[in-house]
C-alpha cells in the first residue's frame, strides 16, 4: 500500500472517531446564513452559523464552512448565494487567470513519443519498461518568458477531443483528415501513431472574468488577454517540425490546466472577495468579515505565477488553514462549545436532510408551479418539493387513513419565487416546508395544505410566503378541485418595512398538474399517490372527522370572574316581558356627567355575541375598559325569554323603545345612546329609526356588523330562502314554534323531525357538535370555526342556544328574499325615510362570507352617503372573518373591536357632521356608478347543483309527507 494513501487513511479515521462525517456523491450548490439562529452563535441550543445547500432542499448546517471547489467550482458557489442574499464583494469572479496556459497535441510523429496513457486492463498487463513516461516527461523554459512541458496523453482525452472540429491544425492542407485518421487508429488500438501533449505556461494580464448566467445557473467567462500568445505558438511549431507530425491547437486560446482567481485575496473590498488569511468579506459592513466562510484554493490566486501553481496553491493553503484553526480556538472558547458532540448534528429529521438517505427513507420528489395574483400584481412560484413517507404497507395505509385521526405527510420545499413588484430578481426559497395533511382541531372535517416558504432576495432581504390550501366537504367534491389548485397565500416581509403584508392566490393550471404528475420521481411514487388519493376520498366523500380531543368542561367558576350586571325586566308597549342588563364601570357614571354616552347593545336572532362569559376580551369587557356604561338587550328573540308568536318588526316597534325609555327613566331624556347591533338586531334598529318608532336625536352613533337596512345572503342562504322550507317548517312545528336545540332536552316528534332534516341539509362547513349542526342547517354556518375558541364552541352551544324561536322565520324571509328592511306584510314601509337616519354610521362586514355578504355594509353605506351626506358614513370589511365571529372571533378585539371603539371615540369628540360642500356634495349617479371592491370576496359561487340537491331533498320531503 502506498504510504502516503495509508497515512491519509489513519488521519481519516481519527476526524471520524472524533465525530466529523464524511459525506459523499455531493455537490454544494449554495451557502446562505441560517435564518433561524437566535442568540449568540455557538449556545447550547444547537443553532449553527451557516446552511450547506446540496441541493434546493437538502442541506447540512456548520459553524464554519470551507470552500476548495476550485476556481469554478468555488466562483459558482459564491455566485448563487450572492443571489440568495449572501453580501459579496462587487470583485467576485475578476481577476480571472488561466497562467498563460495553452494546450497543444503532437500526432502522428514518427518518433518514439510513447505518450498514450494506459487504462486499468492495459496497465496491470504491461510491463513496467513498456508503460509511458510520468505524466510530465520534460521541460523547456524559454527566454522570451514561458515553459513549455510535455506531457503523457490521458486515456480519455483523446475521446474528449475530436480534432478538426474544435481545434485547428499545422502545417495547413489535409489535417483535418489527418486528425480523424489519428482517432480511428487510436479507437483500434492501433501503435503506428505517437502523439502527446504539449503545456506552455507563463504570464498573463489577469483580466479575465467569470459570470453566471442568470435563468440557467451556468458558467461563463471571458479569457484573460495572453501577450505572449503568438510566440508560445511559433515554439509549438519549432517542436512539431522537429518531431514531425501534425499539430492541433485548441480553438478557445485559453484552454488551461491551471485556472487562478476569480475570489481574489486583497486587503481591500473593492479589489478582492478574501482577505489575505482567506476570510470572506462582508460588502454590507465594509472592513469585516463573514464569519466562519473561508474559501482555500486557487481561487484565490489573484494573478499568473508563471509555472506550476501546485505549491503556490498549496503554501496558501497551509496559510488559510493556520488561521482557520485558529478562528476555530477563539470561536470554541468564547462559547465553550464543545466540537466533539456539536460537529454531527443530533436530529437528522429536523437538522440535515441529505440524499445520501435516500435509499433507507422512503421519498418522493416533485415539481409543482403556480402562478395568480398577490396583492393585485402576478406572482408566480417554481417549487421543488420533497415529501418523506412512513415506511408501511398499503393495508397499514387503508387502516390509518379510515381511523380518526390522519397520517404524516410533512417534507421540504426549495425553488424560488418571481414577484416583480417586490424584488426585480428571483426570490429563492431557503428553507420551505409543507405538510399536506393538517388538520385543526376545530374544523375536524376540513383538511389542509400549509405552505411556509422563507425567501430571500439578491438584496439580503428576506421574505416570508405562507399558504393554505382549504378542502372543504362542501356539497361532496363539487369545489374539489378549486380547493385542491388554489392556494390562499400571504406575503410579508421577515424584518423592517411596517405595512408589507400582502394577500392573494396562486393556482396551478391542469397542465401544469399534468407536469407534476409527470415529474413525479422516488421510491415511493404509487404509495404516495395512493395516500393522497385515500385522503381525498375521506374528505369529499367518506367525510370522516378527525379524532377528537377529550371532551372540554366549562370550569364552575367562569361566571365569577365576570363583571357584575344589574338585570331589569321591562314591558314592553304590546304587553310582552323583555330583559335588559346593564354594567357600570367603576367611572362610568362620573363619565357620563362628562357627556360620555352609554352604549347599547343588541344581539343577533337568538345567539348572545356580546355577553361572553369564557372569552377574556369580548366587547363588554372592552367597552368597560374603556369606561362606558353598557346596556345588553334581551328581546323576545332571546334564548332566555323567547316569544311564540312574533315578528322582526315587533323588536324595532317594542323592544328597542321600551329599553330606550328605561335608560331615559335612569339617565334622563336628554341622554344619547351609541348602538352596537349585530345581524337581526341591526335589521331592528333601522327599523325603529325609520319607522318612526325612537328617534334620531337619540342617538350618539350606530354602528352594525353583518347587518343594515339591507341584507345580502350568500348564495346558500338564498337558495334556502327561495324553496318553501320556511313554511314546511311553520307548518310542522305547529302551535309551538319554539325549537330547543339542546340535545339532551325533550322534544316532541316534530321538533325531532325538523331537527332531523337541519342535519341534512348543506353547509359550508360541518361540525360534530349535534347543536351546532342543527342551528347551521337552519341558518347556515354564522361563523367559521377556526376563529372562535373551543371554549367559546362548547359555550355557544351548550349555554347560550338552548331554545330557538322561529316565529319571526316568515318575516326574515321577507326581508331576505327582497334583500331590504320591510314590514311584515311585505310593504317597503322603511327605506322611503332616509330623513329619519340623521345620525354617524359605521357598517362592518366580515371579508369571508358565510352568511350575509359585504354587499350588505355596501349598500347601506351608499345609501347614507346619498341621503345623509354631511354625517360620518364608515364602511369596513374585515378579512378573514364570517358572521358572529366578528364579535365572538378570538381575535376579535384585535381586528374588529377597534375599529367600533375608534367610531364611538369620533362621535363622543362631536366629529359626527362632516362639512360638505354642495359642489363636492356626491350625486346619485356617482354613487351608483361606484363599484364595491369586496363584490364576491371570499365567499362561494353560486351554483345550479346546489339548488338542484335542495330541490331533491324538497321533493323527498314531499313524499315523506
Amino acid at each position: 500500500m502506498d504510504p502516503y494513501f495509508h497515512a491519509f487513511q489513519i488521519k481519516l479515521e481519527l476526524v471520524m472517531q472524533a465525530g466529523c462525517i464524511v459525506k459523499t456523491e455531493c455537490e454544494v450548490q449554495y451557502i446562505v446564513k441560517n435564518p433561524y439562529e437566535i442568540g449568540h452563535e455557538g449556545e447550547a441550543s444547537g443553532k449553527r452559523r451557516w446552511l450547506v445547500r446540496l441541493n434546493e432542499i437538502d442541506h447540512i448546517k456548520a459553524d464554519f464552512v470551507v470552500l476548495s471547489a476550485g476556481v469554478f467550482g468555488t466562483t459558482s458557489i459564491l455566485f448563487k448565494s450572492q443571489m440568495r442574499g449572501l453580501k459579496l464583494s462587487e470583485a467576485l469572479g475578476s481577476g480571472f487567470s488561466c497562467n498563460g496556459n495553452n494546450v497543444a497535441y503532437l500526432a502522428r510523429s514518427t518518433a518514439p513519443l510513447n505518450a498514450y496513457g494506459l487504462d486499468k486492463r492495459k496497465l496491470s498487463n504491461t510491463p513496467i519498461q513498456a508503460r509511458p513516461g510520468p505524466s510530465i516527461s520534460s521541460s523547456y523554459s524559454s527566454s522570451l518568458g514561458f515553459t513549455i512541458q510535455s506531457a503523457v496523453l490521458p486515456t480519455a482525452y483523446p475521446y474528449l477531443l475530436f480534432k478538426g472540429i474544435t481545434t485547428f491544425g499545422w502545417p495547413t492542407g489535409y489535417w483535418f483528415f489527418h486528425g480523424i485518421i489519428d482517432k480511428l487508429k487510436h479507437l483500434i488500438g492501433s501503435k503506428s501513431s505517437q502523439a502527446m501533449v504539449l503545456i506552455a505556461m507563463g504570464h498573463d494580464k489577469s483580466d479575465g472574468k467569470i459570470i453566471l448566467e442568470k435563468g440557467t445557473d451556468r458558467i461563463c467567462f471571458s479569457p484573460p488577454h495572453d501577450p505572449l500568445l503568438q510566440r508560445k505558438v511559433e515554439a509549438f511549431q519549432k517542436i512539431t517540425k522537429k518531431l514531425g507530425g501534425v499539430l492541433f491547437m485548441s480553438k478557445y486560446r485559453s484552454t488551461s490546466v491551471h485556472l487562478l482567481g476569480g475570489c481574489n485575496a486583497s486587503s481591500d473590498l473593492s479589489d478582492g472577495v478574501c482577505n489575505p488569511n482567506g476570510q470572506v468579506f462582508n460588502a454590507e459592513a465594509p472592513g469585516l468579515v463573514h464569519d466562519g466562510l473561508y474559501v482555500c484554493d486557487a481561487s484565490l490566486i489573484p494573478f499568473s505565477v508563471g509555472v506550476n501553481p501546485s505549491l503556490t496553491i498549496a503554501a496558501a493553503a497551509e496559510h488559510v488553514s493556520k488561521h482557520l484553526m485558529e478562528d476555530i480556538f477563539r470561536y470554541k472558547s468564547k462559547n465553550s462549545t464543545d466540537y466533539a458532540s456539536k460537529v454531527v448534528d443530533q436530529n437528522p429529521c429536523t437538522e440535515i436532510h441529505d440524499n445520501l438517505k435516500s435509499k433507507e427513507t422512503s421519498y418522493v420528489y416533485f415539481k409543482e408551479i403556480m402562478k395568480g395574483y398577490i396583492g393585485g400584481t402576478p406572482c408566480t412560484a417554481s417549487l421543488i418539493v420533497k415529501m418523506n413517507l412512513q415506511n408501511q404497507n398499503s393495508c397499514k395505509d387503508w387502516n390509518l387513513v379510515m381511523r380518526n385521526s390522519w397520517p404524516t405527510l410533512k417534507g421540504k420545499v426549495g425553488g424560488y419565487v418571481v414577484f416583480r413588484a417586490i424584488e426585480k430578481d428571483r426570490l429563492h426559497v431557503i428553507d420551505g416546508e409543507i405538510n399536506m395533511f393538517e388538520v385543526d382541531y376545530r374544523t375536524p372535517y376540513t383538511q389542509y395544505m400549509h405552505y411556509r416558504l422563507l425567501l430571500e432576495a439578491a438584496s439580503g432581504s428576506r421574505y416570508v410566503l405562507e399558504g393554505k390550501k382549504i378542502m372543504n366537504p362542501y356539497l361532496f367534491a363539487l369545489y374539489s378541485w378549486r380547493e385542491t389548485t388554489t392556494l390562499y397565500v400571504t406575503f410579508k416581509k421577515l424584518a423592517g418595512e411596517v405595512g408589507l403584508n400582502l394577500k392573494g392566490e396562486l393556482r396551478i393550471s391542469m397542465i401544469e398538474l399534468l407536469k407534476s404528475l409527470v415529474s413525479l420521481k422516488g421510491n415511493r411514487k404509487g404509495r404516495f399517490i395512493c395516500l393522497f388519493s385515500m385522503n381525498l376520498l375521506r374528505t369529499y366523500i367518506l367525510q370522516i372527522p378527525q379524532e377528537s380531543h377529550e371532551e372540554l368542561t366549562l370550569p364552575v367558576s367562569y361566571h365569577n370572574s365576570y363583571p357584575v350586571s344589574t338585570f331589569h325586566e321591562i314591558k314592553t308597549e304590546d304587553g310582552y316581558t323583555i330583559g335588559c342588563r346593564q354594567w357600570n364601570s367603576d367611572q362610568s357614571r362620573l363619565k357620563l356627567e362628562e357627556d360620555k354616552h352609554l352604549v347599547l347593545l343588541l344581539n343577533g336572532h337568538s345567539t348572545e355575541s356580546f355577553y361572553l362569559p369564557t372569552e377574556p376580551n369580548d366587547l363588554i369587557r372592552t367597552l368597560l375598559a374603556e369606561e362606558h356604561e353598557i346596556w345588553l338587550l334581551q328581546s323576545r328573540l332571546h334564548a332566555s325569554n323567547p316569544s311564540n308568536n312574533f315578528t322582526i318588526e315587533d323588536i324595532g316597534r317594542y323592544d328597542i323603545p321600551a329599553v330606550m325609555e328605561k335608560i331615559c327613566e335612569f339617565h334622563g331624556p336628554s341622554m344619547k345612546v351609541h348602538v352596537v347591533a349585530h345581524c337581526v338586531g341591526g335589521l331592528s334598529i333601522h327599523i325603529a329609526l325609520m319607522g318612526g318608532h325612537i328617534s334620531a336625536a337619540q342617538i350618539a352613533s350606530l354602528c352594525c356588523t353583518n347587518s343594515s337596512m339591507f341584507f345580502k345572503l350568500s348564495t346558500l342562504a338564498r337558495v334556502k330562502m327561495w324553496l318553501p322550507l320556511v313554511p314546511m317548517s311553520m307548518a310542522l312545528l305547529g302551535k309551538n314554534k319554539i325549537l330547543p336545540l339542546l340535545e339532551t332536552s325533550k322534544a316532541s316528534l316534530r321538533h325531532r323531525f325538523l331537527m332531523c332534516i337541519a342535519r341534512w341539509l348543506p353547509r359550508y362547513e360541518r361540525c360534530p357538535c349535534n347543536e351546532c349542526e342543527v342551528f347551521s342547517g337552519i341558518f347556515g354556518n354564522t361563523f367559521w370555526h377556526q376563529n372562535i375558541t373551543p371554549t367559546m364552541h362548547l359555550w355557544l352551544n351548550k349555554q347560550s342556544i338552548t331554545k330557538l324561536p322561529m316565529a319571526a322565520f316568515p318575516h326574515l324571509k321577507k326581508i331576505c328574499n327582497s334583500g331590504f328592511i320591510m314590514d311584515s306584510k311585505g310593504n317597503n314601509s322603511y327605506l322611503i325615510h332616509p330623513e329619519r337616519m340623521t345620525i354617524s354610521t359605521l357598517y362592518i362586514s366580515g371579508g369571508r362570507t358565510v352568511l350575509v355578504t359585504p354587499e350588505t355594509s355596501f349598500l347601506a353605506n351608499k345609501y347614507m352617503k346619498l341621503h345623509q351626506p354631511g354625517y360620518r358614513h364608515e364602511r369596513v370589511v374585515v378579512d378573514g372573518f364570517g358572521h358572529s365571529d366578528l364579535l365572538i372571533g378570538e381575535e376579535s378585539y384585535k381586528e374588529v373591536f377597534p375599529h367600533i371603539l375608534s367610531h364611538i371615540r369620533l362621535s363622543e369628540k362631536g366629529k359626527n357632521i362632516v362639512m360638505i360642500c354642495e359642489e363636492k356634495k356626491p350625486s346619485k349617479d356617482t354613487l351608483d356608478w361606484a363599484a364595491d371592491p369586496y363584490q364576491g370576496y371570499g365567499g362561494f359561487d353560486s351554483c345550479w347543483l346546489l339548488t338542484l340537491m335542495l330541490v331533491f331533498l324538497l321533493l323527498f320531503l314531499f313524499v315523506i309527507f
